[in-house]
């Protein structure tokens, strides 16, 4: 764990963070736990400990920076190895986090390395676009990662976020074209865009695109996903 620790101890002041030995070493206890894991299921192609800690831990609790998480209900939907949220909520304990994937494997996982970890989280295997009926505009924030193009992301993520509530995408060096593209789907979907926050990650920038849920979300989205990806908005 060493040198995912020392990277990430050298990354957080980068960030503007500052975070307790024991939180640290938390987040390397899960980053370890994806690496393991990886041996038997694919859920990462970064396995390199310091790789880990630049693309997978200091790159998900960026978040931190946006806004107040703390108290927060949020999804964290395709959360896949459970990024960006499981960093987040170990970084941030008051987060109320749900993660939501359609991969079952991966979320039995996830349900037993949680716990193990101490990390309390609530796992939902489901699509996106099935698990919102009953979840319709129940969350404060709802965060993705590497899971679609915005225009296509927005329709999956939107509908959970209450009035008021943020959309937050997690993207990198095309986020402004992302932007342009979903225009349209910005509009419709109810949501506005605030900010677009860079941070620096490895060598490159990372991006939050920042989106507030000014209007309820039309309760024809989302569609079905062939139809989202054949025609999105």
């Amino acid at each position: 764990m060493s040198k995912m620790l020392e990277t990430l101890n050298q990354g957080l002041p980068q960030l503007g963070l500052d975070l307790d030995e024991q939180t640290c070493r938390k987040l390397c206890a899960f980053g370890e736990a994806v690496v393991e894991q990886n041996k038997v299921m694919n859920l990462t192609a970064i396995t390199e400990p310091e790789k880990v800690a630049r693309l997978h831990l200091l790159d998900s609790i960026s978040l931190l920076k946006v806004m107040n998480l703390k108290g927060k209900q949020i999804i964290d939907v395709g959360c896949g190895a459970g990024f960006p949220g499981v960093p987040v909520k170990i970084a941030c304990p008051e987060v109320k986090l749900t993660l939501l994937d359609s991969l079952g494997k991966r979320m039995k996982w996830l349900e037993q390395i949680l716990p193990e970890l101490g990390v309390d989280a609530r796992c939902i295997t489901a699509r996106a676009e099935e698990a919102v009926a009953d979840r319709r505009e129940k969350y404060d924030v709802a965060t993705s990662r590497a899971v679609a193009r915005l225009n296509v992301l927005l329709e999956l993520t939107a509908p959970y976020v209450r009035v008021g509530g943020y959309v937050l995408a997690m993207k990198g060096t095309a986020a402004q074209d992302e932007i342009d593209e979903a225009k349209n789907a910005i509009r419709r979907l109810g949501l506005k865009l605030e900010q677009i926050m860079e941070f620096p990650i490895e060598d490159t920038a990372h991006k939050v695109i920042i989106l507030k849920k000014v209007a309820p979300t039309p309760r024809e989205f989302p569609r079905r996903y062939a139809k989202i990806k054949q025609a999105p908005l």
